[in-house]
């Protein structure tokens, strides 16, 4: 048991201001008037009427050169000695109501006041502080109270409350640690099935003789929340069925705030609001009541029927690009949305456009699409048409689709293989599984694409085609204690295959081509493929690729930025067959800014075959 809380002790009387000021919600040891008049002195220019000196551990000699009362007083002009004098008389105070933030309450405390009269300021205050022993906490109890503290669905979630308490047995008390950890309890409950939490009572008795601290904290979780129905509200354009569908989100279903931030993520994502916000209605909870199925309310701004965007792009691969995308977002007598793009560019001018429904209650939808481009490819250019339909569904980590597809194309150039076309049925997966959408550091992605089908000219042969694609974010080291930032393995592959008769005709398109910035570095865009009867370089029927790239954190004077530096090898191969191919090999270092959009990467990469040195610049990430 601790000794009694009003003995009197050196230190009690400090100690004892801090508990009581712990007992209040929100406080603080600067009132907003302190603040005000701080704010104010600090306003005031002129020499210093006194240098100040602390001498203390680097923890606490910082916290005292920032927040001291005798710091806002340092450019007050005129300011006598007996003026200072007295400010001194007032500073131990100060100076133990801060340490009592960071759980010291036996502290030693020395405060002089020396002439200097050789030196630009007349006179010079020395602080000499001896911390003493810190307080730790002697017992953490966290209690819940209310109509749902004996809730049996949230058993596991108390549970977690308590264990991950910030402040437990042992740990050193700091002023700042206990409102951490007072907070994150009420975050951890609102963020799961009780949305309403509330922190009811708090309190931190402090012995500043035997520096022990005893800590008590209640929780009234309020009603447990389930989510009602998604009810859209601002909808005049377009009809909210649809985008109720899409926003898939779980009615019936236990409360997670992650959830109802991924629904509303779905919608901002469907292209047809320019603003979206959810709010689950905790209001229609009623007195006493402690399951309650609550509605979710979108607050919505719907954007324009019709979008135009233009776009102009630089790549090391295609060079100087321009684009123009179109966006209807309801065609007329169809209901459904059409992407189209026109893109132009020295290497690989396309015109595309894709028309899609509304998904079903099932989260599937259907597409048609077509595209027409002229590509170079290796030492041939191809004029080709492809034409799509099928059916989709997009998760929150996981793609699906399957469809038919029609392939034409037509090789120019001196030796170029006949024109040819193809249908074929295909299925593709796509799985995401990484901390970030835009910018991860950790996670891996699988792809992989089936199809099979039939040649329709020159002949009929039938064939197979394979894909798949793999990328794996492994973090690497300590973690900083800011921005908990480390270096990490960035692991790369990707592979393919064109299963058909040796004699078949595949169209061109349907062949593999590597080298570039997301394939081989070190070489130019499509240099790598398999060579036909005259020499020519086209592309083949097998392709294997990897990489293995370490990015670490640049720091500048000890401080992290959000630049990386990484140092990488590639390696892949294209050929007609397996035992009959080349590796070629890339090597290079380069730099990566974290953007708001994406990493910026920048890259000089070395080709052990060319024997040459490249640059390979790229924006955003996409898998």
């Amino acid at each position: 048991m601790p000794k009694p809380f009003f003995k009197e002790t050196p230190a009690l009387q400090s100690a004892f201001l801090l508990t009581a000021a712990l007992l209040l919600s929100g406080c603080s040891l600067l009132s907003k008037e302190k603040s005000a008049d701080a704010n104010a002195l600090a306003a005031i220019s002129g020499p210093p009427s006194f240098s100040l000196q602390v001498n203390a551990p680097p923890p606490v000699q910082e916290l005292l050169l920032k927040h001291m009362e005798l710091q806002r007083y340092r450019t007050l002009p005129d300011l006598r000695r007996g003026e200072l004098t007295r400010l001194l008389g007032a500073g131990e105070s100060d100076i133990r109501a801060l340490l009592g933030t960071m759980g010291y309450f036996s502290p030693t405390i020395e405060l002089a006041l020396i002439e200097t009269p050789q030196e630009d300021t007349p006179r010079k205050v020395l602080v000499q502080v001896e911390p003493g022993p810190a307080t730790v906490v002697e017992s953490a109890e966290v209690t819940f109270s209310g109509s749902t503290a004996q809730d049996p669905g949230g058993e596991r979630l108390r549970n977690s409350v308590r264990r991950n308490w910030g402040l437990q047995k042992g740990d050193q008390f700091t002023q700042s640690a206990w409102s951490t950890s007072k907070n994150e309890g009420v975050r951890r409950l609102q963020a799961r099935r009780y949305p309403t939490a509330a922190l009811t009572d708090s309190r931190a008795d402090i012995d500043a003789e035997t520096q022990q601290a005893q800590l008590r904290a209640d929780y009234n979780p309020g009603p447990a929340y389930y989510f009602g129905p998604l009810v859209i509200e601002g909808a005049e354009r377009y009809n909210p069925s649809g985008p109720i569908r899409l926003a898939r989100l779980p009615v019936g279903a236990e409360y997670r705030q992650d959830t109802l931030l991924d629904t509303q993520q779905r919608l901002a994502n469907s292209g047809l609001y320019d603003s979206v916000f959810l709010t689950l209605a905790t209001e229609v909870a009623q007195p006493g009541e402690e399951v309650v199925h609550a509605p979710v309310i979108a607050q919505v701004r719907e954007a324009k029927l019709q979008k135009w965007i233009y776009g102009f792009g630089l790549s090391t691969d295609t060079g100087a690009r321009l684009s123009i995308d179109h966006t209807h977002n309801r065609v007329p007598y169809v209901g459904g949305r059409a992407l189209s793009k026109l893109q132009l560019d020295r290497k690989n001018p396309i015109i595309s456009s894709r028309l899609t429904s509304m998904p079903d209650y099932s989260g599937w939808n259907y597409f048609i699409g077509g595209r027409a481009a002229r590509e170079e490819l290796a030492d041939f250019t191809a004029n080709s048409v492809t034409l799509t339909t099928g059916r989709s569904k997009s998760e929150d980590k996981i793609d699906r689709t399957y469809f038919l597809q029609y392939d034409m194309a037509k090789a120019e150039g001196e030796g170029a293989p006949p024109s040819s076309s193809a249908l074929t049925a295909n299925y593709g997966w796509t799985g995401r599984f990484f901390n970030n959408p835009t910018n991860p550091t950790r996670g891996y992605g699988f792809g992989w694409e089936a199809g099979a089908g039939t040649t329709l000219t020159p002949a009929r042969e039938p064939f197979g085609r394979l894909a798949a694609r793999w990328l794996y974010l492994r973090p690497m080291g300590q973690a900083d204690e800011d921005t908990g930032r480390r270096s990490r393995l960035s692991l790369r592959a990707s592979g393919g295959a064109v299963l058909a008769r040796k004699d078949a005709v595949v169209p061109i398109t349907q062949l593999f081509l590597s080298g570039g910035d997301t394939t081989v570095r070190g070489y130019s865009y499509q240099s790598i493929g398999a060579r036909s009867d005259n020499g020519k370089l086209i592309g083949g029927r097998y392709m294997v690729a990897g990489s293995v790239e370490w990015q670490r954190p640049i720091s500048i004077a000890g401080n992290l930025t959000d630049w990386e530096h990484a140092t990488f090898v590639d390696a892949g191969t294209v050929a007609d067959q397996l035992n009959a191919s080349t590796i070629f090999v890339g090597i290079g270092t380069g730099i990566r800014w974290r953007s708001p959009v994406g990493p910026l990467q920048a890259d000089l990469a070395y080709g052990l075959k060319t024997k040459r040195v490249r640059l390979h610049l790229r924006l955003g990430f996409n898998f």
